[in-house]
């Protein structure tokens, strides 16, 4: 017999949901501007500021350092001694969720292009 799911944990609210869930809060994180692309520019290197901020198309730069401080704030980014931002552990394992999702819009393209 299947078990009911048990009522939801309410944790600190977060932007959009007043439930407060880790995956809500995730979410709204990821959705900002800006966001998964930053990301997504670092996964195979560190990049200064100025760096990523050619890689985002002349984003403007505050925007950049505001997403900068809150990836670093969710444990996803960090600063380097030398100079730059990466990756943490944390961050690349993200990043790793999202292979999946990359090989799907690159198989998904493809066959878009042939209609």
């Amino acid at each position: 017999m299947a078990s009911k799911p048990g009522p939801a944990v309410r944790t600190k609210p977060v932007r959009g949901s007043a439930s407060g869930r880790p995956i809500m809060a995730l979410l709204d994180l990821l959705g900002r501007r800006w966001t998964l692309r930053i990301v997504w520019e670092m996964r195979e290197k560190a990049l200064t500021s100025r760096e990523l901020r050619a890689a985002c198309d002349d984003a403007s730069p505050t925007v950049i350092q505001a997403r900068l401080a809150e990836l670093r704030a969710a444990g996803f980014v960090e600063k380097r001694d030398a100079g730059g931002y990466r990756l943490t552990a944390q961050g690349e394992e993200l990043l790793g969720t999202f292979m999946p999702l990359h090989r799907f819009a690159d198989k998904w393209s493809k066959a878009n292009k042939a209609k």
